[in-house]
């Protein structure tokens, strides 16, 4: 039980701004010095560390009685259970790859789009990849040199391609159960991945569907050129199918992704992608592939704990409820909290790990549903994250074009991202997507708040 005062204190979030202020800092730096990925060469948990230093001078009592608030917030049953999530997810994605998952989806979705519709077919395989793999810029990174050398040959607009690219891998990351951001949304508003996935979807179809239609109207090529035919083996799509399925059905998440990497496999050993300890090597490659989200997300329980004790968190929500008064106007509140924290960190699973324990908040004392809060939380980071040009997403992409697209000029093409914070905004105010957990109204006499666990 993570320990409280019920002090408010401003001055408490320092820890938090020194944590933003590193991060950001360092990606800034390196981005004026040129470094590809700037914003990602400086490991998470040593951000974090810096705050947790800082936390650690600021608050009172023996150093004892400090360690004990840190560990407990890192204990945190939600904490621990988000940790062991991003190892199973990354035991499967990495299994699955190496079993040729990867190759074999993206070759399906190429081989079956007619080459009038190629820019539209792009997007759809995109998001099919993305919320199969669960990983947008491992998305990116499959279907990118595919997409831009097709444009080359039908004559497209390379940036639209692009932005349907990334579109279509924002779509596919905001809404995969195995996603580092679905995984920390439903974990830090207590809610299950299920219930969040229905009201996210409700959310980005629409806006899948009318990015569709316009990648349709203006993504023809000029010259239709047949796609070459690529070789796949469908029994290797198996396992993405599996996961979505059972994660979809309720089944508790850890055995869903064991029988997902049990599943690629047998694919794997049967198909003579890898023998039996490449197989163990795989997951163990999978769960070190994870490190740094795993060592940031505990030791961020572990700051934010501390920083709850020293009552950052209660000044915020003080300030917040200022002009905060209504259900919509919390809705709204999560939402901005999400965006700008991405903006900030330009990382949405960052954004989400840091914002959620304040939203859950906002939830409690607004009678906001947890399951749309989670949903709202992985959304808007999403969106930013797939529309700012120093995110990793769309400085990947724009990396493979060898210069010929920047990432500012990329964003005008973010047609996606940008029809789904206009549904976002809609759903706030006409609660439409809510429908889907209307009939199971959420007991918040028996609901939490964060700092009182």
């Amino acid at each position: 039980m993570t320990e409280q005062n019920n002090k408010s204190k401003g001055s408490a979030l320092i820890p938090f701004l020194v944590f933003i202020v590193v991060y950001l800092g360092t990606g800034i730096i390196l981005t004026i010095q040129g470094v590809d990925m700037a914003f990602y060469q400086l490991p998470l948990p040593i951000a974090v560390l810096c705050g947790v230093v800082v936390a650690f001078f600021m608050t009172s009592g023996p150093i004892n009685k400090r360690f004990t608030i840190f560990m407990n917030g890192c204990g945190q049953e939600d904490i621990l259970t988000m940790c062991f999530i991003y190892l199973f997810a990354g035991g499967f994605a990495t299994v699955a790859k190496a079993m040729g998952g990867v190759d074999a989806t993206a070759n399906l979705g190429l081989s079956v789009i007619p080459a009038q519709y190629i820019a539209a077919g792009i997007f759809v395989i995109s998001a099919f990849l993305g919320i199969s793999t669960g990983t947008s810029m491992g998305t990116i990174g499959a279907i990118g040199p595919i997409a831009i050398a097709t444009a080359d040959k039908a004559g497209l607009n390379l940036a639209l391609v692009l932005g349907a690219v990334v579109g279509g891998a924002i779509f596919g990351d905001n809404l995969s159960v195995i996603s580092d951001t679905t995984i920390a949304a439903t974990r830090t508003q207590g809610v299950e991945m299920r219930d969040k996935f229905r009201v996210n979807f409700l959310i980005a179809l629409p806006a899948a569907i009318v990015a569709f239609v316009l990648l349709l109207i203006f993504g023809r090529p000029d010259t239709v050129i047949p796609l070459e035919s690529l070789d796949f083996n469908i029994i290797k799509v198996i396992p993405y199918i599996a996961v979505l399925v059972l994660a979809l059905a309720g089944l508790n998440v850890f055995i869903t992704l064991g029988i997902g990497t049990l599943l690629a496999g047998i694919i794997g050993l049967a198909t003579g992608s890898f023998g039996v300890i490449e197989f163990t090597s795989n997951i163990y490659n999978g769960y070190a592939g994870m490190l740094d989200i795993f060592i940031g997300s505990l030791w961020m329980g572990g700051l934010s704990a501390m920083v709850t004790y020293n009552g950052g968190i209660n000044w915020m929500l003080e300030k917040i409820q200022g002009f905060i008064k209504t259900e919509k106007s919390a809705e709204i509140g999560i939402a901005a909290l999400a965006s700008v924290t991405d903006c900030a960190t330009a990382n949405n699973t960052v954004a989400i790990i840091v914002s959620g324990p304040i939203a859950k908040n906002l939830c409690a004392k607004f009678k906001v549903d947890p399951r749309k809060s989670a949903s709202l939380l992985d959304i808007w980071s999403c969106i930013f994250q797939g529309i700012m040009p120093y995110a990793a997403q769309v400085i990947l992409a724009c990396s493979l074009t060898n210069g010929l697209v920047s990432p500012v000029e990329l964003v005008p093409y973010s047609w996606y991202q940008l029809i789904l914070a206009v549904f976002a905004i809609i759903a706030i105010f006409i609660p439409y997507s809510d429908k889907v957990i209307r009939n199971r109204p959420w007991d918040f006499e028996k609901w939490v708040p964060t700092e009182n666990k």
